[in-house]
C-alpha cells in the first residue's frame, strides 16, 4: 500500500510538470491574442451563454409548478351542513374571469405595458433590444412583457427582483414556459388577478373596490387608466397619497390608447381634463361566520398540509368541519345581544363617556402602563408631570378607557358523545377583538370548578344526601397560614346535604369536601376529564376555582360528565377532500376513554340537575324556557371579575364566559357581575333558539338510572323468592328491580335555608323541605353532635356564596350574588359575595 501511494504521488508530480508549460502557453496567448484566437473567443461566447442558460433552467419554476399555478385554488372550509365558512387565501384577492373584467382595463394594460402581446411568445425581442439601448445610453427602461411580469408576480422567490442578468434570464425562461401552457387570455386573466395595488388589495377586482367602490366589470376608461398607470410604480403613482403624479400617469396611459387606436384625439382632450374622482376605502377580508374557529383551524391545517405535502393556498383542498352553521349563527347572535347589553351597564358604571370618571385612581394606573407614559418619562419628565401630560390628552384618555372597559364574551358548544365542536365564538366582534377567548384566554372558573370536587367525593363513595355542618372552616396551609372560606351568610351549624351544597354553591361545605378527598385527587380528576392544558395548583382553594383555565377545557370536561364519564377529545374536522371531491383524509371521533366511573357520573349529573331546577341556574328554565333534561353550573370569581355558566344536555354541552381582558375591571355590580346574570343569558338564549329550531332534541334524557350489581340483583331475587314462600297471601309476581337513584326534588319553590339566612333572604319565600340525616361514610367527617339541628334541615335560596383565601394564594373566586327578591321569586339564581379572613 505504501508503495502504491508513492507511485501515485510520483505520477501526479509528473503530470503537473508536463501541464505547467501548457498553462503558461495559454496565459501568453490570452495576453497576446491573434486574430485566430480572437475569432475562437467570439465563437465561444454564444456557446458559453447557452450553457449558462441551460444551467439556469433547473433553478426556474418547473412544468408542474406552471400547471399548478394555472389552476391555483385556495382551501375551502365548509360547515357540517355544507355552508362556506372561509377560504384560506394567501392575500386579499378575489379571482374574476377575464370576461368579467371591463375591456377598458385590458385595452389600457396592453397599450401601456405590452402592445405586441398577441404577436410574441413571451419575449418581445424588439422591445428588449430597444430597452437595452436606452439603458446603455443612460435612460433606463423596462423591456418586460406582460408574461415576464406575470412570471415575477407568480414566482418572486424563484426569480427574485435584483437587476441582474441572471434574474432576467430566469424571468425569460419562466415566461417561455408560461406561454407554453397558458393561452393569451389565461395569461391576461392570471396577471390581472395577481398584480398588487397597495392597501392589501391584490388583483383588479379588489383594486376596483378599494379605489372606486365598484366591480372590475364596471370600470370606465379613466378609472382603468388610473389603475393601469399604478403598475409602473404603486407607491410613486399612488392616487391617494400622490394624486398629481397619478393624474399625469393616467393621462400618459390615455395617450397610449390614442397611439394604438383605442381612443380618438378628441376623446383624449375631453378625458385628460377630468379629475381622478376616487372613492377610496380599504378592503377588509370578510371574517366569515366562524372567524375564531377558522383561525384555530388554519394552524392545524397548515401542519397537516406540511406533513402530507399539500399547499392550503393553492391545492384546492375542501375541509369539512364539525361546525353547524345554524348553531354558529345562534351563538353569535346570543353573544352579541348579551354583550351589547352588558356594555351599556359597564359604560354607565365606569363613566366611559367622561374617560372612566367613576374610578380616576385606576385610570391613572392604566395610563402609567401605556407606551405614551414611558415615552414621556424618557423625555425627562417626572412621574407626576408625565401623568399630568397624559391626563391632558383627552383623546388618549378616552381610548384607554374604552379599551379597558370593553366587555368581552365567548361561547363554545360541542357534542359530548363525539367531541364535535358545533359552535365557537371567541369574542363579541372579531374585527375589534380578534383575540380568541375560547382557546387562548385563561381565567379563574369560580364555582364552575366545584363539580370536579363533588365528582371526586362521589367516586370515593359519598352520596348526594350525605350532610355536613355549616360550620366555620379553617384549613392550615403549608407554611402555617390558614385558609378560611366563607359564604355570604354567617355559619349556622345546620346540616346541608352535598346535593344542596352544589345546587346553591356553598363554599364552606365544598371546602370540607375538598379537605376530605384532597386537592391532588381533585386536580388529577379534573385533568383527566378535560382540563388538560392549564396548570392546576393542588391547593385547598382549588375547590373554588382559583387556577385559571380556558372555556374550551371546561366545556370539554363538562362533556365528559354529560357523556357519563367518557372523555372524548374535541374534534374540528371530519374529512379533507381534493378539488374533485376525492377523499384525502377522514377523522372519526375518538373512542371515549373512561375517566369517571359511570355510576359516579350518573349521580353527578343528577345532582347538577338541581342547579337549574331550583338552584343558582334556575333562570335557564324560568326566564328562557329551556325544556328537557338539562344540568349545569354557574360561577363567579372574586369581585365579579369573571362570570361563567355551562349547561349540559345529552347531545350538546354549551358554555359561556363574560368579563374584561383586564381582571381589575369588572361590571361593578353585585347583580350583573354574577355568572347567572352575565354568562347564563348567552347560553339560555342559544339553547332557546336551538330548541325552537329543533336543532336540539328536548326529549333526549341522560341515562342516569343506576344499574344494580350482580350480587345485589341476585340477592333481591332470593329475597323475593323467600317472601313468596312464606307469604300468607298468594305469591305475587316478582317485582321489577328498579335502579336505585338519589332522591329527586320537584322543581318547586326553593327550600328553606339550612343556615341562618339574612332577613332579606328569608323574605324570599323559601319553603322548608324535610330530609333524612344520613350517617356519613368514612370519606366525610361525621358532624359533631353539637351541630345537629333541632329543627328539620332544609336549604337556602341564597345561592353561591364564595369566601376569600389565605394571603399566599391567588384571590379566591366568589360565586354568584344574591338575586333580588323579584328575581328570586321567579326561580332565578341567587348568591352572595363573601370575603374570607386569614
Amino acid at each position: 500500500m505504501k508503495r502504491l501511494f508513492s507511485s501515485f504521488l510520483a505520477a501526479l508530480d509528473k503530470g503537473l510538470t508536463l501541464a505547467n508549460p501548457l498553462f503558461a502557453k495559454a496565459a501568453w496567448h490570452l495576453r497576446h491574442p491573434t486574430r485566430r484566437t480572437f475569432a475562437w473567443g467570439l465563437a465561444a461566447l454564444p456557446v458559453l451563454f447557452v450553457l449558462y442558460v441551460l444551467l439556469l433552467i433547473p433553478f426556474t419554476p418547473s412544468i408542474g409548478d406552471i400547471r399548478k399555478a394555472k389552476i391555483e385554488q385556495p382551501a375551502q372550509i365548509l360547515s357540517a351542513d355544507g355552508k362556506l365558512l372561509a377560504e384560506f387565501k394567501p392575500s386579499n384577492r378575489e379571482w374574476v374571469k377575464l370576461k368579467d373584467i371591463s375591456p377598458n382595463v385590458v385595452n389600457a394594460l396592453i397599450a401601456t405595458e405590452d402592445h405586441r402581446f398577441y404577436q410574441h411568445f413571451g419575449l418581445d425581442w424588439r422591445r428588449t433590444a430597444s430597452a437595452a439601448l436606452h439603458t446603455f445610453s443612460g435612460d433606463r427602461q423596462g423591456g418586460s412583457t406582460i408574461t415576464q411580469q406575470l412570471a415575477r408576480n407568480l414566482y418572486p422567490d424563484e426569480i427574485g427582483r435584483a437587476p441582474t442578468l441572471t434574474r432576467k434570464l430566469k424571468e425569460a425562461i419562466t415566461a417561455l414556459k408560461i406561454e407554453a401552457f397558458y393561452t393569451k387570455d389565461e395569461i391576461l386573466e392570471t396577471y390581472l388577478n395577481t398584480v398588487p395595488f397597495l392597501y392589501n388589495a391584490y388583483g383588479i377586482e379588489m383594486a376596483a373596490r378599494t379605489y372606486f367602490d365598484k366591480s372590475a366589470s364596471e370600470l370606465n376608461v379613466l378609472e382603468a387608466a388610473t389603475l393601469t398607470g399604478m403598475l409602473k410604480g404603486n407607491a410613486y403613482y399612488n392616487p391617494v397619497l400622490n394624486p398629481e403624479r397619478a393624474l399625469q400617469r393616467r393621462n400618459t396611459v390615455l395617450a397610449q390608447l390614442v397611439k394604438y387606436g383605442k381612443l380618438t384625439p378628441a376623446q383624449y382632450d375631453g378625458l385628460a381634463r377630468k379629475p381622478l374622482r376616487l372613492d377610496f376605502e380599504r378592503q377588509i377580508e370578510p371574517p366569515g361566520p366562524a372567524p375564531h374557529f377558522t383561525q384555530q383551524l388554519r394552524k392545524w391545517l397548515v401542519a397537516w398540509a406540511d406533513r402530507n405535502d399539500y399547499n392550503i393556498y393553492s391545492d384546492g383542498l375542501v375541509v369539512r368541519t364539525t361546525i353547524d352553521s345554524r348553531l354558529q349563527t345562534m351563538a353569535t347572535q346570543a353573544v352579541t345581544l348579551q354583550g351589547n347589553q352588558l356594555q351599556n351597564i359597564a359604560n354607565s358604571a365606569w363613566g366611559t363617556r367622561a374617560g372612566c370618571s367613576a374610578d380616576k385612581d385606576l385610570l391613572r394606573t392604566f395610563l402609567r402602563e401605556t407606551p405614551d407614559f414611558r415615552a414621556a418619562r424618557d423625555t425627562g419628565l417626572s412621574d407626576d408631570d408625565a401623568l399630568k401630560h397624559l391626563l391632558a390628552d383627552r383623546k388618549l384618555v378616552q381610548s384607554v378607557c374604552d379599551t379597558k372597559t370593553r366587555v368581552q364574551a365567548d361561547f363554545l358548544a360541542m357534542d359530548p358523545r363525539t367531541g364535535e365542536i358545533k359552535a365557537w365564538v371567541g369574542s363579541r366582534d372579531f374585527g375589534v377583538d380578534p383575540f380568541d377567548h375560547v382557546q387562548q384566554a385563561r381565567r379563574q372558573p369560580g364555582s364552575t370548578f366545584k363539580p370536579f370536587v363533588y365528582a371526586a367525593a362521589i367516586e370515593a363513595g359519598a352520596k348526594p344526601d350525605d350532610k355536613l355542618p355549616d360550620n366555620p372552616v379553617q384549613i392550615e396551609l403549608a407554611g402555617g397560614e390558614l385558609w378560611k372560606p366563607n359564604d355570604e351568610d354567617e355559619p349556622s351549624g345546620r346540616m346541608i346535604s352535598l346535593r344542596d351544597a352544589l345546587a346553591y354553591s356553598r363554599n364552606r361545605i365544598t371546602a370540607q369536601v375538598m379537605e376530605s378527598v384532597g386537592p391532588n385527587r381533585v386536580a388529577k380528576l379534573a385533568r383527566a376529564m378535560g382540563v388538560r392544558d392549564s396548570q392546576l395548583d393542588p391547593v385547598p382553594s382549588l375547590a373554588l376555582g382559583t387556577s385559571p383555565v380556558t372555556l374550551k377545557e371546561m366545556v370539554s370536561a363538562y362533556s365528559t360528565i354529560a357523556n357519563l364519564g367518557g372523555y372524548v377529545e374535541p374534534l374540528m374536522v371530519t374529512r379533507i377532500e381534493d378539488r374533485n371531491g376525492n377523499l384525502l383524509a377522514e377523522f372519526s371521533p375518538a373512542t371515549p376513554r373512561r375517566e369517571l366511573p359511570a355510576d359516579a357520573a350518573r349521580t353527578l349529573v343528577d345532582v347538577m340537575r338541581d342547579v337549574v331546577s331550583r338552584g343558582t341556574g334556575a333562570s335557564i328554565r324560568t326566564r328562557f324556557g329551556v325544556r328537557g333534561d338539562v344540568a349545569g353550573k354557574t360561577g363567579t370569581t372574586q369581585g365579579n371579575a369573571d362570570g361563567w355558566f355551562i349547561l349540559m344536555q345529552p347531545q350538546l354541552v354549551a358554555g359561556a364566559w363574560v368579563g374584561f381582558n383586564d381582571s381589575r375591571v369588572t361590571l361593578r355590580s353585585d347583580y350583573w357581575g354574577q355568572g347567572a346574570h352575565s354568562a347564563l343569558p348567552i347560553v339560555g338564549d342559544f339553547f332557546q333558539r336551538a330548541q325552537r329550531s329543533r336543532l336540539v332534541d328536548s326529549h333526549m334524557k341522560f341515562d342516569t338510572a343506576q344499574q344494580p350489581g350482580w350480587f345485589a340483583e341476585r340477592a333481591e331475587r332470593l329475597r323475593n323468592w323467600i317472601e313468596s314462600l312464606f307469604a300468607r297471601t298468594p305469591a305475587q309476581p316478582d317485582k321489577q328491580v328498579v335502579a336505585r337513584a338519589p332522591a329527586r326534588r320537584a322543581p318547586v319553590a326553593p327550600p328553606a335555608s339550612a343556615v341562618a339566612a339574612p332577613a332579606a333572604s328569608e323574605a324570599a319565600g323559601a319553603s322548608a323541605v324535610q330530609g333524612e340525616v344520613r350517617e356519613m361514610p368514612p370519606l366525610l367527617p361525621a358532624p359533631g353532635s353539637e351541630a345537629a339541628p333541632t329543627t328539620p334541615p332544609g336549604n337556602t335560596v341564597d345561592g353561591e356564596t364564595h369566601g376569600g383565601g389565605a394571603a399566599a394564594l391567588a384571590p379566591t373566586p366568589t360565586p354568584d350574588d344574591v338575586v333580588p327578591p323579584d328575581a328570586r321569586a321567579q326561580g332565578g339564581e341567587g348568591s352572595n359575595n363573601g370575603s374570607g379572613a386569614n
